[in-house]
């Protein structure tokens, strides 16, 4: 059994790569980071079309939050002002404004620098299966 969250996230998409990396670095938050295509989405419970949809948050016992929610979750496990940030995400009004803001930008992140053409194949896919 895992004893820290997971954030599964697209390891083949530049700009997805990128913000964890900046994430790590700047927010860190108290979890593993995976590249969905390295992790065992089956023993997670997590089809891959939904890990290719949006980043994913795994608490160690199993829970699964997607979205602007695993945003959320990954700013509150971080402490500190981040965890008032998440904190604030899932307050009813600001959390319709950011699920709206983050299928925007993943439902856009072939245009945003740092994409590669793995983002727009992905994106492809999630449409057609």
């Amino acid at each position: 059994m895992r004893t820290v969250p997971m954030l599964l996230f697209d390891g083949d998409c530049g700009f997805c790569t990128t913000a964890v990396r900046w994430i790590e670095r700047n927010v860190s938050p108290h979890c593993e980071s995976v590249a969905w295509q390295r992790a065992d989405l089956r023993g997670i419970g997590v089809t891959r079309q939904r890990a290719q949809r949006e980043a994913l948050w795994v608490t160690p016992a199993g829970t699964v939050y997607g979205g602007a929610d695993a945003v959320s979750k990954l700013l509150l496990s971080a402490g500190g002002g981040w965890s008032l940030l998440g904190a604030l995400l899932m307050v009813k009004p600001v959390r319709r404004v950011a699920h709206g803001v983050y299928r925007l930008v993943a439902d856009n992140r072939s245009r945003l620098p740092g994409t590669t053409d793995a983002c727009s194949r992905s994106k492809a896919r999630t449409r057609h299966t």
